[in-house]
């Protein structure tokens, strides 16, 4: 299957349905998430963009199942998330692999689980085909200290891929990498979508990222979190390099970062107000 635009003609997969979130925190109740209401339909690719603390990353542990709702649901294909699964790759910014296991061992990992175990030689299988994919045959039996942040990075998604997830939630996967190798991380993701076939979630404080890989993107205000707007992309798959070069990237560009500055200015406000 190959990663199109999805058509409103596609299944919804993924809806949060009017969810709120509050925690209790020292200073009283604090609200998260209010009223938040969206879908993602089979094989979209959708970004949520706002400010640094607004609720983007709750949006992400309500859809892994982490965090329960305080108020609304979260369904997936109709029922209400319920906790963790297979049937969502998780992928964090921090590398989420083990740093007492080499390559080999972490992308095989989850293959030895009960809930997605498969027999050994389809798992060695599995195992070459994705540290061939993400060029970490070489280093099939070093640990992780030994890899570049990419290379870890790298890692963490050949695992999260592994286990043959159908929805892939990224909270800022490429944050903590330069430039360049953020740029090949990108290129590299959209390869692999447009073989596999996902849906996707990807939280990013990077417009310029959102716009380059996503077909929708969410901005979200300042917290607690609301929908401030959808904004659908309208650039096809397979994408390139030269998509930057569009006028309408520049354009969409300059108008999503006010919006998102906008919502830092409301956050800055938020703070004042809270130390008076």
């Amino acid at each position: 299957m190959s990663m199109n635009h999805a058509a409103d003609s596609a299944p919804v997969r993924i809806a949060f349905d009017r969810v709120s979130v509050q925690f209790d925190t020292e200073r009283g109740p604090m609200k998260v998430l209010d009223d938040v209401s969206f879908e993602i339909r089979q094989g979209e690719f959708v970004s949520i963009i706002g400010p640094s603390g607004c609720g983007k990353t709750t949006l992400m542990n309500l859809l892994g199942g982490f965090v329960p709702p305080t108020s609304g649901q979260v369904l997936l294909d109709g029922r209400p998330v319920n906790g963790p699964g297979p049937d969502r790759g998780v992928i964090f910014q921090e590398y989420g692999v083990f740093p007492w296991l080499t390559v080999r061992q972490n992308i095989e990992f989850g293959l030895k689980l009960s809930a997605s175990k498969v027999p050994v030689r389809e798992r060695e299988a599995i195992v070459q085909r994705y540290m061939t994919l993400m060029g970490l045959g070489d280093f099939a039996h070093h640990f992780p200290k030994h890899l570049s942040g990419g290379m870890r990075q790298r890692l963490a998604i050949a695992r999260a891929y592994a286990v043959k997830p159908e929805f892939l939630l990224m909270d800022e996967p490429f944050g903590a990498l330069d430039a360049q190798t953020r740029s090949a991380m990108q290129d590299l993701l959209l390869e692999v979508l447009q073989t596999e076939g996902k849906t996707v979630m990807l939280i990013t404080h990077s417009v310029e990222e959102a716009l380059y890989l996503s077909s929708r993107i969410v901005v979200v205000t300042a917290r607690p979190a609301r929908i401030r707007t959808v904004i659908d992309v309208p650039f096809g798959y397979p994408r390139a390099e030269n998509v930057h070069e569009d006028p309408r990237f520049a354009e969409m560009r300059t108008h999503i970062r006010d919006l998102v500055m906008q919502e830092y200015a409301a956050q800055a406000r938020q703070a004042v107000r809270l130390s008076e």
